[in-house]
């Protein structure tokens, strides 16, 4: 029943953040004002901000989602609290995809939507480069996992590095990608990455009973009949297609991956039947709220979200070190 409740108060959550959403910002509209332009009865100015806003908080609300849920799932599959989309180098290589083809095709050549047909495939790219290194090893630990995400991560930071700073150009497109923003959100950009998120829930929700049994160890998961490298292997390229999807929707968005299974873990426990829907919904709903709070924060100008998760996730990432250091005493 506290799994149920937490999942039901995440979509309840989820769906108040995103009516309050759509009249949150410098534009002077109310809610009353909202409900006659969803039921087509509003004026010309409060139909033109809605209709501005509408994108951006589904947006918001698919990129929160599919973060949160891969941020779960690595977490559970490394057993690492600190464990993001950005551990295996997804949103690195999403990044390295965009860069490399914006310095190719020139900066004015690659639209929002360009920017999907090089960050899912850069992020692919990346996590199965890491993949391939660390398990080459006969070892069943995790830790050549890590490090070969580590040693990925730095390599293509690098490699963006020198082309950004050689290209004034591509550093100019780069530097507002980067931050991680909802502002221009294309719902359009959904019909591309739609059944690759959705394709990354289905395949996180089924596995979630194996990664209940791998917490006790690979060996006893063995024993008990559940095929660790298979329910590995899907979490992984699960935990990929959702973090490559929403990075290519909103460009990096640090610590909702790290957060929100946190949050979550307190409420409903290490159980993963609940914790990957609730991680899920509550991942929609706290970026349309930092949306939200990006939007007023400095009325009328307004913040990029990215930077407003970096301020609220940072807590999380100092909590998850100070629980691991009791762990560890």
């Amino acid at each position: 029943m506290r799994g149920a409740a937490v999942v039901g108060a995440a979509i309840l959550a989820l769906v108040v953040l995103s009516f309050f959403s759509l009249f949150a910002g410098s534009g002077n509209t109310t809610a009353a004002q909202v409900w006659d332009v969803l039921t087509g009865a509003g004026d010309e100015y409060s139909t033109m901000i809605v209709q501005a806003r509408v994108p951006r908080t589904v947006v918001g609300a698919v990129a929160g989602a599919a973060l949160a849920l891969s941020g779960a799932l690595i977490q559970s599959i490394t057993r690492n609290p600190l464990g993001d989309p950005g551990y295996l180098g997804v949103t690195t290589g999403a990044s390295a995809g965009v860069v490399v083809a914006t310095a190719i095709l020139g900066a004015g050549t690659v639209s929002a939507i360009g920017y999907l047909a090089f960050a899912v495939p850069g992020a692919l790219a990346a996590v199965l480069v890491v993949y391939v290194l660390g398990t080459r090893s006969r070892s069943e630990s995790l830790v050549p996992l890590v490090l070969a995400g580590a040693v990925v991560t730095a390599v293509l930071h690098a490699l963006i590095t020198a082309i950004v700073l050689s290209n004034p150009t591509v550093f100019d497109s780069y530097r507002f990608w980067v931050v991680g923003s909802l502002t221009g959100a294309d719902v359009g950009a959904l019909a591309v990455t739609g059944p690759l998120a959705l394709a990354g829930v289905v395949v996180g929700l089924a596995i979630t009973g194996g990664l209940n049994t791998m917490a006790l160890g690979d060996e006893m998961a063995a024993s008990l009949g559940v095929r660790v490298p298979l329910i590995r292997g899907l979490g992984l390229l699960a935990a990929t297609l959702l973090a490559a999807t929403a990075t290519a929707l909103t460009g990096p968005i640090a610590f909702l991956g790290l957060a929100v299974p946190h949050i979550v873990r307190s409420a409903v426990g290490s159980d993963m039947r609940w914790q990957a829907p609730a991680s899920l919904f509550a991942g929609g709903a706290l970026l349309i709220g930092a949306d939200m709070l990006a939007r007023v924060i400095v009325k009328p100008e307004e913040l990029m979200v990215g930077i407003v998760m970096a301020f609220v996730g940072a807590p999380f990432l100092l909590l998850a070190v100070r629980r691991m250091g009791r762990g560890q005493s």
